[in-house]
């Protein structure tokens, strides 16, 4: 039978630790979601990975049971995005946007990541400490993902402040939810407009010309798609950096043998990001008819969340799978997903955590915890747990 919880969000403070109470007790449970309605929580490897890639499991929110998931409502300009589409919308939209992540076209933005990593430590290096989520996990994606689609400079701060408050909202400020919402739907059209009249040598002129040339977009889906790019691009890369280098703090001797052999960051990125991957859980989930997982049914419009978190924990699937180790040979992590809704943007945020660890690593050898480690805090959200602020000196 499944575990009962009583709340999702209870997995928040320590997740790991009942994640592997969940996996023992059974491969599902029934809890209660962050919206106060049932849902159905996977844990096991096998099984989360299996369900990622099973279309009977669709993302699109009109296969939902009525009077179920509510989750977090966005206006039709902002939701007619990848993470609510099925195909054939989502094939054809995802193609559109994969020609920008191209593993080519990735390794040609290397040169300007890195001369991005060393301006941000040379803007702290004579202060002897800084904040790395304030001062370069963050600066660093937002800086990356805003060139690419041409963000003026000047929006750059806002748009920040708005993402954060979409992701991680902060419970003593609900209102700031909203009005992150409202700023972004004046905000987006605006942008595009300004792509229209003037196009540049950018992602998201480029989208505009596909949207009034071949009308393979509509207004909706060109406006949801720039607002699914910036803010994805920017959130799990600010968390994937931020725990990387946290991981480096924890571990003094990782982060010396890194420092010995720069070639081993790349395997080292895949184990930060199964160890303490950039999100808890995958996008919410409806079945199209039932669907059976270990001897449970689950039934067609019911809410399934797939835990990526617990998922990349599993021993029945890693060695030894709490203990953070780089020259692991048990690869196949789920941190940013598996099947058709893979983390489109994946080449990129490795290639920004491999520069961004790597010139850490280069340019503060002396890097150290600036607070007790007891004092470190994660943001209290199932999306983006990633740290609040990682306080060092150096």
């Amino acid at each position: 039978m499944p575990t009962e919880l009583p709340d999702l969000t209870s997995l928040i403070a320590a997740p790991h630790e009942a994640y592997v109470r969940l996996r023992e007790a059974g491969p599902v449970h029934r809890v209660t979601g962050p919206d106060g309605l049932p849902v159905w929580l996977v844990t096991r490897y096998d099984d989360v990975r299996r369900l990622l890639a099973d279309p009977r499991l669709s993302l699109d929110k009109a296969h939902r049971l009525p009077g179920r998931y509510r989750g977090f409502s966005l206006p039709p300009a902002l939701d007619a995005n990848l993470l609510n589409m099925d195909p054939p919308d989502h094939t054809r939209i995802r193609r559109l946007v994969a020609k920008a992540f191209t593993p080519g076209r990735v390794e040609g933005m290397r040169g300007g990541i890195q001369a991005l990593a060393d301006r941000l430590l040379d803007e702290v290096a004579d202060r002897g400490r800084a904040d790395l989520v304030a001062d370069y996990a963050a600066p660093l994606p937002i800086t990356v993902i805003c060139d690419l689609l041409g963000v003026p400079q000047d929006s750059r701060p806002d748009f920040r402040a708005w993402t954060d408050a979409l992701i991680a909202p902060d419970p003593a400020n609900p209102a700031a939810t909203k009005q992150a919402v409202v700023a972004m739907l004046g905000y987006f059209p605006q942008l595009i407009g300004d792509k229209r009249r003037t196009p540049g040598n950018d992602l998201l002129t480029d989208l505009v010309e596909v949207r009034d040339g071949g009308d393979r977009l509509t207004e909706d889906e060109l406006t949801s798609l720039a607002f699914l790019i910036l803010s994805a691009g920017y959130e799990n890369t600010v968390q994937l950096i931020g725990t990387a280098a946290l991981a480096l703090l924890d571990h003094p001797e990782l982060a010396a043998a890194l420092r010995a052999d720069p070639d081993r960051i790349e395997a080292a990125v895949e184990e930060f990001a199964r160890h303490d991957g950039p999100a808890l859980l995958a996008i919410r989930r409806f079945p199209v008819e039932d669907v059976e997982v270990g001897g449970v049914r689950i039934p067609a419009g019911e809410t399934v969340m797939l835990s990526l978190a617990s998922a990349n924990r599993d021993p029945e699937r890693f060695a030894e799978p709490d203990r953070l180790d780089v020259d692991r040979r048990d690869g196949g992590h789920l941190a940013l997903g598996h099947g058709i809704h893979y983390c489109v943007g994946a080449p990129l945020a490795r290639l920004e955590t491999q520069i961004a660890v790597g010139t850490l690593l280069r340019r503060f050898p002396g890097l150290a915890l600036d607070v007790p480690r007891d004092e470190l805090r994660r943001r209290p959200s199932m999306r983006a747990r990633g740290l609040v602020a990682l306080p060092v000196r150096f």
